[in-house]
């Protein structure tokens, strides 16, 4: 057995001493003497008699055990041509007086503030400050349009909303000011205050509700942590592409911070004093997780990048930060590197830098192609470690725990279930499957400290979307197999099984046999519907730069590949070139929006959407026209 092994054993046979004892990583107000409450099964409650302030366990302590000088934050923004350094002594003083503006606006414990900012530092610091008040911050990614941010406005119904005059994408300049006023005036719920972050690409002009953040900040007083209970909620974050009333996924304090704690130096294999660059946004899981909290839990040091992977203002600027800063873990979504080998498909920009600090390269967000994993794994010669996980988590639920024991990596896996997850495949009458068969992916009861316990002010909607499924089990909503070594494959989300003349099979496998092409950047398989077959899979490809080959003997060469590697029972024999494929802001490709457009029922195009002009290029390809 290796030390992998031994870790996760230990956490299936004592739960309750394995949790119990990596809660004392953390300095609790009250230390907790029980691990699980499982009195209301499937509402499990993790920590149930602790109570501490996680702004606390983020910022103070540090400075208390004296590394107030150590860097904390780095902000790096090549689109506004900005560096800033804090250290965690800044940080916290930083926190502690925007948490008394908070505070002097009537933000307590358990009210609601919604953060809607740009990747800033002080959307970071306005979230430690709602932390520090134990007040429930809800984080709305910037530039949302107003209706989104209306409806999450009446959801969490804030004290006060935080926000700033603009953010910038690319090269273009978004108001927020607007967008905020025109989501207050739609919203049925009024916030008393708006505090607003003035930049100078845009500044706002400030109303009667409105505050100033530089004068505001500069009237406060520090607030002090309020300690609260390991299971009041942190915050409350809501899922991407809702439509309708939408879903908020509640984070408890104590056992997130539990869990990120035990990832840092675990599963990142980062200490006190290292750097990890995680290349996300504040307004996404990954963000909260791995930008803000567990980066800072752990003492680390955390790299907040404003710009994209490419075109700001070159396809160098990943490699920059990773050398300028030294970091040591860097993560990012499979997209994100996707974009730099289209546009550098020789890594000549990545070859400028002096990389040597970097250890590890994790990815996740979206199933990591094996060629993506291949070229990524060649330029750098570091292990690239793929891991899955969710909004609804928090943390990872499968991956190779590089601070435990680097397992062999299998490319198109992130490896195995980390201690705490029981991934489990069921059929759909909820029978496991054999090793090496696909499945809907599912955790058993109950998920581990820092997953989700509810949604929002909506516990029948928790029970009906997650838990009603498969009796005792978590359904993620993926689907994908467990092999003989138990490697868990995610080959995308279950509606991403298509099912040929009675055949099921996965878009993933197809689009892995895509991406493999050397001329092939990325991909999409959608399955449309079929008189004949019920189902048939359409491909698009979008080409790496430079690559230039003959349009028609592309496709002849796709097609023989996947009947090669998949089978005929696939039947791909439609494949498009294009241009681009359309993306939400986090990276995720709109299969699911394709493919309604293909078929004629127009789903609703998610707000999250990052590149609507792509989109639409793309509807009379998808509907033949």
């Amino acid at each position: 057995m290796g030390a992998y092994e031994d870790v996760f054993r230990a956490a299936v046979e004592d739960r309750e001493g394995f949790w119990l004892q990596q809660a004392q990583a953390l300095e609790w107000h009250r230390a907790p003497t029980k691990a699980l409450d499982e009195s209301n099964p499937p509402f499990y409650r993790w920590f149930p008699d602790g109570e501490l302030n996680v702004a606390h366990n983020a910022l103070d302590r540090h400075v208390a055990a004296g590394r107030g000088d150590q860097a904390a934050l780095v902000y790096d923004s090549p689109v506004t041509d900005t560096k800033r350094t804090y250290t965690y002594g800044e940080l916290t003083e930083e926190v502690a007086l925007f948490a008394g503006v908070l505070r002097g606006l009537g933000v307590g414990v358990g009210d609601r503030v919604v953060v809607y900012m740009p990747m800033v530092p002080e959307a970071a610091i306005a979230m430690l400050a709602c932390a520090r008040l134990g007040a429930v911050h809800s984080v709305v990614f910037g530039g949302f349009a107003a209706k989104e941010l209306a409806v999450r406005i009446d959801d969490a119904a804030p004290t006060v909303i935080v926000s700033a005059s603009c953010g910038i994408e690319g090269k273009r300049v978004i108001e927020y000011k607007p967008l905020l006023d025109k989501a207050i005036e739609l919203a049925t719920h009024k916030p008393g205050k708006r505090v607003v972050l003035q930049r100078p690409q845009a500044p706002a002009q400030l109303g009667p509700d409105d505050l100033d953040w530089a004068d505001a900040v500069s009237q406060a007083s520090p607030a002090d942590p309020v300690p609260v209970k390991a299971t009041d909620p942190l915050y409350v974050l809501y899922t991407s592409g809702t439509t309708g009333k939408p879903k908020g996924v509640v984070r408890d304090g104590g056992g997130y911070a539990t869990a990120l704690a035990w990832t840092m130096p675990n599963v990142y294999d980062v200490g006190p004093g290292q750097t990890i660059f995680t290349a996300s946004d504040v307004g996404w899981v990954v963000g909260h997780s791995y930008i803000v909290y567990a980066p800072l839990l752990a003492g680390a040091t955390t790299v907040l990048y404003e710009g994209k992977p490419v075109g700001t203002p070159d396809a160098g600027q990943f490699w920059r930060v990773m050398s300028e800063y030294g970091v040591r873990s860097m993560f990012t979504a499979p997209t994100a590197f996707r974009a730099l080998k289209k546009e550098d498909p020789d890594g000549s920009f990545a070859r400028k830098y002096d990389l040597s600090a970097l250890k590890y390269l994790f990815l996740a967000g979206e199933r990591l192609d094996p060629e993506t994993y291949r070229w990524a794994s060649e330029l750098l010669d570091i292990p690239v470690i793929d891991h899955w996980w969710q909004t609804e988590t928090g943390w990872p639920i499968v991956a190779d725990p590089a601070g435990i024991e680097l397992l062999p990596i299998k490319p198109g896996s992130p490896t195995k279930p980390l201690p705490g997850w029981d991934v489990q495949v069921l059929d759909t009458d909820g029978t496991p499957v054999p090793a090496g068969e696909d499945g809907a992916i599912v955790v058993k009861l109950p998920l581990p400290p820092g997953a989700f316990p509810t949604l929002w002010n909506d516990d029948e909607r928790f029970v009906s979307s997650y838990m009603s499924a498969f009796d005792g089990y978590y359904l993620t909503g993926d689907g994908g197999r467990i092999d003989d070594d138990g490697y868990v494959f995610v080959m995308g989300r279950t509606d991403d099984v298509i099912n040929v003349a009675g055949h099921r099979l996965s878009t993933g496998g197809m689009e892995e046999v895509l991406a493999s092409h050397p001329a092939v950047a990325e991909c999409a398989v959608i399955g449309v519907a079929d008189q004949m077959k019920g189902q048939v899979p359409r491909g698009f490809v979008v080409l790496k730069a430079g690559a230039d080959p003959d349009p028609e003997q592309l496709r002849a060469e796709l097609v023989a590949m996947v009947r090669d590697q998949v089978g005929a029972v696939a039947s791909l024999k439609e494949i498009a070139v294009v241009g681009a494929l359309p993306k939400t802001r986090s990276g995720k490709i709109l299969r699911k929006t394709m493919r309604g457009i293909a078929d004629g029922t127009d789903e609703p195009v998610p707000s999250t959407i990052e590149n609507a002009d792509v989109l639409d290029a793309l509807r009379p390809v998808l509907r033949k026209e």
